[in-house]
Order: structure tokens, then sequence, then C-alpha cells
């Protein structure tokens, strides 16, 4: 059994490290910067309180990777515990506020008491490239609706009509909001000419599209305030979505062939309704390593498809899905031409 347990609160800059006895007697406290030789200074002075030492963060990536991959790479023991069990578990400890200081021997007190935390292990190089090119595929997708939904409202303000004609999640819209943003300027150019800029610019299906926008042009004869300027706007947004659309399917492209290199690719590629994305998505979360999660119900919990109770006075025995999960796993984040 471990004799002493350290409890790391992370920080951006600075970490701060407590160590308990079993008894849970603080042995050390110490502020320290987010640097290896720091670190390894740190590792080297809770070793010369007891070689056995069991370690607890309470982030597993991000700011606290340095560290991880320090205490990992020299064969400690790692424990995780969410940020959001530590603060449940502080209000059980004496002291107000929420401090470094004060969550640190929180995590490691929890850490010497709780047999049921996460054991972080070394991942292989394969399952963290993963990892990254589907954080990055997520933060594209969010900037993607995020400009989409602008664009939306600009058009609102100014061409209702076409905008509740447009599909703006297909390229052929995107196109045709790149040159015509108002009423006016669609008739102007009329039919053959609309088509013809279309078809030039290899847009799908151009007799339909046009149709579609002069046919909203003509119930709308009103300029509104502000038309010039907005115009500008709705075509930087259209411009804007389709370069993240660009994006999104280079980087799928990049996910898909770094999912196939993977050794568990075929496998997992074996299960019905899993494509290169989801699969990328699954391999990220978990690294392809089911025994860090002891048992399929903890796995299926992670997941969001182990449903749990809400016992409340007006559903009690309805189930329903656990408020903490892993998007990405329901389905893989955002829509995917692999899926």
């Amino acid at each position: 059994m471990p004799q002493i347990w350290a409890g790391v609160d992370i920080g951006k800059t600075h970490h701060h490290c407590v160590v308990l006895d079993g008894e849970g007697k603080r042995l050390l406290s110490r502020r320290v910067l987010n640097d290896e030789p720091e670190l390894l200074a740190l590792l080297a002075d809770v070793l010369a309180l007891d070689e056995d030492a069991v370690w607890a963060v309470d982030v597993a990536d991000g700011m606290a990777t340095l560290l991880i991959s320090v205490l990992l790479n020299h064969g400690q023991q790692l424990l995780y515990i969410p940020g959001l069990a530590v603060n449940r578990a502080s209000a059980g400890y004496r002291g107000t506020g929420k401090t470094d200081a004060k969550d640190a021997p929180v995590i490691a007190d929890q850490a010497r008491m709780r047999r049921d935390l996460t054991v972080l292990r070394p991942d292989d190089e394969g399952a963290i490239e993963l990892r990254v090119l589907t954080n990055r595929r997520a933060d594209l997708n969010a900037d993607r609706t995020r400009r989409i939904n602008r664009l939306r409202g600009q058009l609102t303000s100014v061409f209702s009509a076409l905008e509740r004609s447009l599909d703006l999640g297909n390229v052929g819209p995107l196109i045709l909001l790149t040159g015509y943003q108002t009423p006016a300027a669609l008739r102007r150019t009329g039919r053959k000419r609309l088509e013809t800029w279309l078809r030039n610019r290899h847009v799908r299906s151009p007799e339909a599209l046009a149709t579609v926008a002069l046919e909203a042009a003509e119930r709308q004869h009103t300029a509104v305030p502000g038309e010039k300027i907005t115009a500008q706007v709705i075509h930087t947004l259209a411009k804007e979505v389709m370069g993240l659309n660009e994006q999104i399917t280079e980087i799928d492209k990049l996910i898909a062939a770094r999912f196939r290199e993977h050794e568990l690719a075929e496998v997992i590629s074996s299960m019905p309704g899993i494509g290169p994305l989801l699969g990328a998505e699954f391999l990220a979360a978990t690294a392809g390593d089911m025994g860090r999660y002891g048992t399929p119900d903890r796995l299926a919990s992670l997941a969001g498809v182990a449903p749990v109770p809400r016992d409340s006075g007006n559903v009690s025995g309805n189930l329903h899905r656990p408020r903490r999960y892993h998007r990405g796993l329901v389905g893989g984040r955002g829509k995917s031409s692999y899926m």
C-alpha cells in the first residue's frame, strides 16, 4: 500500500502540490512553476519523503501534460480526479474559498481514501495524434456553426425571404451569397445571367438555385436601412464559412488517414455504424485500452449510452442520459462524409 499521496492542483503557469501521509498529515506544500526543472525538483523532494508515492491531478490534459509526462516517464503511479469531484468534496473540508492551496490537499486526501479513481497511463502516439486532430475538427466545426448563425441573422435583417429559402449547410447557397445579397441585385441580374454565373462556379443544379433566389427577390421590393453594409458583411461571412468547410474537409482526410494507420482500426471499423471519424473519436477518448475502464458499463457511461435513473417526484423511474459524458463518442462531432 502506498505510504504518501501527492495531490497537485493544476494551473496554467503554476501548480500547487500537497503531500499527505497515511494519517492525512501534511508533509509538504509547495507552489511550483509549470516548467521541467521545477517539476523534476518537486519529484525528487517528494520521493525523498518516501519512494512509495501516489500522485493525483485534477486535470488530465492541456496545461497538465508536461507534469503528467514527467511523472509517467519516471514510473510514478498517477490518478485522475475530475475537477467537479474535487469541488464537491472540498465542501466537506475546513476553510472557504476556491484556492490552489486548498484544493491540492483535497485532491491528495481523496486519492488517499478512494479506490475508484482513474489511473492515468501513457497513451500511444497514434491516439495522441487523433486526439489533437479530432479536437481541432471540433473547434473548426464550432466556428462554422457560429458563422452560419451570424450569416443567417444578417441575411434575415435585409432579405428574410432568401434566408428562409436557402440551406446554408450546402455550398451552392454560400457561393450565391458571395455574389448576391439583396433582392434588387438579383432582379437586376436576371435568370439567365444568374444561372450562367452559378454554373461557371460549378454550383450543382444552378437552374433550381437561381429559381429559388429570384422567387425570393420578387417577394421583397423594399430596401431596408443599412442594406449596403450588411450585404458586405454577408459576403464576408459566406466566404469564411466556405473556407471553414474546406479546412474541415482537409482535416477529415487527415483523420481518416491517421485512423487507418492505427493497429486497432480494422477491428473498430468492423463494428456497424463506425467509420473513420467516430473510430478516431473512440481511439482519442480511450487510446484503445479498454483495461483502463474496468468494466463495459464504465465505458458505456463515458460514451453517454448508459441511462441513469432520474428519481424525482414527477418522473420517478424514468431514465435519462448522464449529465457528464464524452459527446464526441455519440455519433461523432458534427457531420462527416465518412459516416
